[in-house]
This record gives structure tokens, C-alpha cells and sequence, in this order.
């Protein structure tokens, strides 16, 4: 009976082995650190300091334009749309549905 369960175990084992490419212990740990920091430093942070640039670039397009509009009052909210009134809380406008 218990042979049922450790072979099962066994199995899920092998199965996790193989897919992180049969390294285990140490050396499987270390080769996903290193996997995990390029990819990092050649992905993700690139991205995100080009996320940010784009962002500065805008608010300091926005700031400089004297002539900008900008709104004064806050806009009155359609009490329908967002549920204070009854009625009209589950039909959506979209024309599909």
C-alpha cells in the first residue's frame, strides 16, 4: 500500500526534474538566480526606465504649455451609471450585448 503513494511521488519528482532541465539541488538553484537576473537587466528594467523617461518627457511637455486647459470643476457624475439610482445598474451601453 505504501509503495502506491512514494511512487506517485516519485513520478511528480521526476516530472519537476525534467522540467527545470534535470539540474537538481545547488546547481538548479543557481542557474535560475542567473536566469532570473538577466532577464531582469535585459528585459524588465529597460522597459521600466523607458516607461518612466516617456512619462517624464510628458509631464514636462504638459507643464511648459501656458496655454493649456485645465479643468476647473469637478464633473457631475451620472448618478444612473454609477448605481445611486435604481434602475439602469445592469444594462451596459455596449451595443453587442
Amino acid at each position: 500500500m505504501s509503495s502506491g503513494w512514494k511512487k506517485s511521488l516519485g513520478n511528480v519528482r521526476s516530472i519537476v526534474g525534467n522540467a527545470t532541465g534535470g539540474l537538481r539541488g545547488g546547481s538548479n538553484l543557481a542557474s535560475w538566480v542567473v536566469a532570473g537576473t538577466l532577464a531582469y537587466y535585459l528585459w524588465i528594467k529597460p522597459s521600466q526606465e523607458l516607461k518612466r523617461e516617456q512619462e517624464e518627457r510628458a509631464a514636462l511637455a504638459a507643464a511648459s504649455d501656458r496655454y493649456r486647459y485645465v479643468e476647473k470643476v469637478k464633473p457631475i457624475p451620472d448618478l444612473q451609471e454609477s448605481g445611486l439610482i435604481y434602475g439602469n445598474k445592469t444594462k451596459s451601453n455596449d451595443p453587442e450585448k
